[in-house]
């Protein structure tokens, strides 16, 4: 073999791309559906990675579009574990269409934050969180010192843009203004907000008080998971305690709500998840079939219009409207997770402008719940 031919070898070599002389794994994403799926988080479980290629070195890790050579956001979920648990990519499809996905031996690039949350110990206690269409709080018990600014429920910071903002509102201290990027103009008072969940019985709910203790569970960049335990309260006789854990991923206007109620005795508890409804009229969505309840808000003035929505997994009992809010009814099982998805739009973020885009979006979302993307690995 002369020398030019060896060195003829060894230049291909080196000139093939990194992509592909560094693959490790193989992943083929499939849409089968009939409408694109846009920005999605999807989740692989890491023991399946390893089973195709132990020791893979997380330092030195990237994921790649084959066909198109761009780099695929990911996240290292770790669900509150030391170790890694499942790999998030965010991936757009077309409709009836398929992307392969290479996991290479290379350093990343740096990734955009588009999930954030945190404890806010200088307002009260909340705990806030968003992503890069939506941001959301839940109040802490410190709130119950003044009683005049007591709430229970959800509440909802919108937004008109992709940045992290709640740092930014909460240090300058005028989140109840739009200074461009969106504000706080929901209001919640002493409902469940914009879906927050309780037991409900006698045609009663029986809210707890805010929440005593939180754990972040991951923070970003593409999913954000936290978990809020509140102290036990009386429930028509029996005491309860709750812990409710809220994931929020990139794209997403929606959170997967998990809310666990545990109690001594063996009878059944069920929950109630609400909206709050406004005095002058809105654009109502009861969907019992489907599991889906939307409320298209009136128009505040200036500051807009506020879609909320919940969207079920398991069929509900009872879809109802009071004088204070939409009510959806479920069974659930002592010491079984209850789990629902709940969020919010802005008509002034320009993406779900009216109220047949905004159910729209939430039909869409059950069907892509019922129509998940096929992953295959190799």
């Amino acid at each position: 073999m002369n020398r030019l031919y060896v060195l003829s070898i060894f230049l291909f070599i080196l000139l093939l791309p990194k992509a592909y002389t560094q693959s490790l794994v193989t992943i083929t994403v499939e849409n089968k559906g009939n409408t694109p799926r846009t920005d999605e988080v999807i989740s692989i479980p890491w023991p399946s990675l390893m089973a195709i290629k132990p020791n893979i070195d997380t330092a030195n890790f990237s994921v790649l579009n084959v066909a198109t050579k761009e780099k695929i956001p990911f996240q290292f979920e770790l669900q509150g574990k030391n170790t890694i648990q499942h790999l998030l990519l965010q991936v757009s499809l077309p409709m009836q269409s398929t992307i392969t996905l290479s996991i290479n031996k290379e350093k990343s690039s740096l990734q955009a934050t588009k999930t954030y949350g945190r404890f806010v110990p200088e307002r009260k206690e909340d705990f806030a969180w968003e992503n890069d269409k939506i941001a959301f709080r839940m109040y802490g018990k410190e709130l119950e010192n003044t009683p005049k600014e007591m709430a229970y429920g959800m509440d909802v910071w919108v937004k008109s843009t992709q940045r992290m903002v709640i740092n930014e509102r909460y240090k300058r201290g005028r989140y109840h203004e739009n200074l461009g990027d969106g504000m706080d103009y929901y209001h919640v008072g002493l409902t469940l907000g914009a879906g927050n969940i309780a037991p409900y019985l006698n045609d009663s709910i029986y809210y707890s008080r805010n929440y005593v203790r939180w754990k972040i569970l991951d923070n970003g960049p593409l999913r954000t998971t936290f978990q809020l335990e509140y102290d036990d309260w009386d429930v028509a006789g029996k005491q309860v305690k709750a812990t409710k854990t809220i994931s929020l991923d990139a794209g997403s206007q929606l959170n997967k709500v998990q809310a666990l109620y545990s109690y001594s005795d063996t009878s059944s508890l069920p929950l109630v998840v609400g909206v709050i409804k406004r005095k002058d009229p809105g654009t109502l969505l009861f969907d019992e079939k489907e599991g889906i309840m939307g409320y298209w808000e009136p128009e505040m003035g200036d500051y807009g219009i506020t879609g909320v929505g919940c969207v079920f997994i398991t069929n509900p009992t009872q879809m109802k409207l009071t004088n204070q809010q939409l009510l959806t009814i479920s069974p659930s099982v002592k010491n079984i997770p209850f789990f629902y998805y709940t969020g919010a739009t802005w008509n002034k973020a320009g993406v779900y402008t009216s109220a047949d885009q905004w159910f729209a979006y939430l039909h869409q979302f059950k069907n892509h719940l019922n129509n998940p993307l096929l992953i295959s690995l190799k």
